[in-house]
């Protein structure tokens, strides 16, 4: 077993690595086209930026690329739909949307040539995705970046979601090398999606204390919030989420109306932009659970080889000792015995810092 190509609808992806879309302004054209120039899929982070500036970003990226790029953007914020009509407008390759579940997005990109890949937090949320139209999904865990849909670990979510659809399915949340993509891949996922990888990356075009924060980051020093949007959401400990933690709220300046549904305990518009400009006093560093695991910074290239060398030897390692489940991408895998997890791999389960985590999530997600 290999890391091998990846087909969504029309689409044929050479490297089945997705870079998350990161918002505010986080991955922007130089490193989505980055992405794209390797083979995989870059995605600009679409929420908290206007739709002139978004069509802005989608021309750049077609100016640096001819590889495969979209939209990440959330259903929670007030101008979606502008969002998803300006890409179809541009005709991006996808638009991944997370923080809710839209219907209405299926209608609107129907029969436009852009796929709609719906980023799902429970195998009942991608056989709803399938049914109403999607070609693949995000299925994104407990320990992953920025706003959070469950608590539950993603090696967790791969097997059960796989058994429940036909289409690809991309896992994301806390993975960072190749050895992490190779446990996906052998769960049973098509793809992966990786966040903190490529913020790390010589093309990101943050502040330079963006980096930092990153880098500096110990495991102790991630924890999560209550995010205004609802959603619990896993940021790095800064003196900014300190204060937001004892006190629950932070007094907003200027309210923009960015979110349909705002609790107003804080203005994340405001904070992630702080963050973006490497405010490390007053900014919001949403970051996954396993972010303080990554020490360097890579040209987008070099990362792409070294994923990729990683993934493949460690997936072979695995199959020559016989611990990779009989699957192949798409067939439902027997669910019935715990030995169709690689035996490290359920280890790794059992000790994920989500796994234990009963934090309660919102009952509800915005619907458009």
């Amino acid at each position: 077993m290999r890391l091998n190509e990846l087909k969504i609808g029309g689409l044929t992806i050479k490297v089945p690595i997705f870079q998350g879309g990161m918002s505010v302004k986080v991955s922007t054209a130089p490193l989505v086209a980055a992405v794209a120039n390797e083979g995989g899929v870059g995605l600009i982070g679409g929420t908290g930026i206007s739709v002139a500036e978004l069509e802005d970003q989608i021309r750049r990226t077609r100016e640096l690329t001819n590889g495969i790029f979209g939209v990440n953007v959330m259903v929670a914020i007030d101008n979606f739909l502008d969002i998803v009509k300006a890409c179809v407008r541009e005709k991006v390759h996808m638009i991944a949307v997370g923080a809710g579940f839209s219907r209405e997005i299926f209608k609107l990109c129907h029969n436009t040539g852009v796929e709609v890949v719906p980023i799902v937090s429970s195998a009942k949320a991608a056989k709803m995705s399938e049914k109403l139209g999607a070609n693949a999904v995000i299925v994104e865990g407990g320990d992953a970046g920025g706003h959070l849909g469950t608590n539950i670990p993603v090696w967790d979510l791969i097997p059960e979601t796989r058994a429940a659809v036909k289409i690809p399915v991309i896992a994301a949340g806390g993975l960072v090398d190749g050895g992490d993509i190779a446990e996906m891949i052998s769960l049973g996922a098509d793809g992966v999606q990786l966040g903190n990888r490529f913020v790390l990356s010589d093309e990101c075009d943050v502040h330079p204390n963006f980096k930092k924060v990153f880098l500096e980051a110990r495991e102790e020093d991630m924890t999560t919030i209550r995010s205004p949007v609802g959603y619990l959401g896993s940021a790095v400990k800064t003196p900014f989420v300190e204060k937001f933690l004892k006190n629950e709220f932070v007094k907003i300046t200027q309210c923009t109306n960015c979110l349909k549904v705002c609790s107003r305990s804080f203005c994340i518009l405001e904070r992630l932009k702080m963050a973006r400009d490497g405010d490390i006093e007053n900014g919001l560093f949403f970051a996954g659970r396993n972010v303080y695991k990554i020490k360097d910074i890579l040209p987008v290239k070099e990362i792409f080889r070294r994923l990729v060398e990683e993934t493949n030897e460690k997936l072979a390692a695995l199959e020559s000792t016989g611990e990779l489940p009989s699957h192949k991408p798409h067939e439902k895998p027997d669910l019935a015995s715990s030995e169709k997890i690689p035996s490290q791999f359920r280890k790794l389960r059992k000790n994920s810092p989500r796994s234990q985590d009963k934090t309660p999530l919102p009952k509800e997600t915005p619907v458009a």
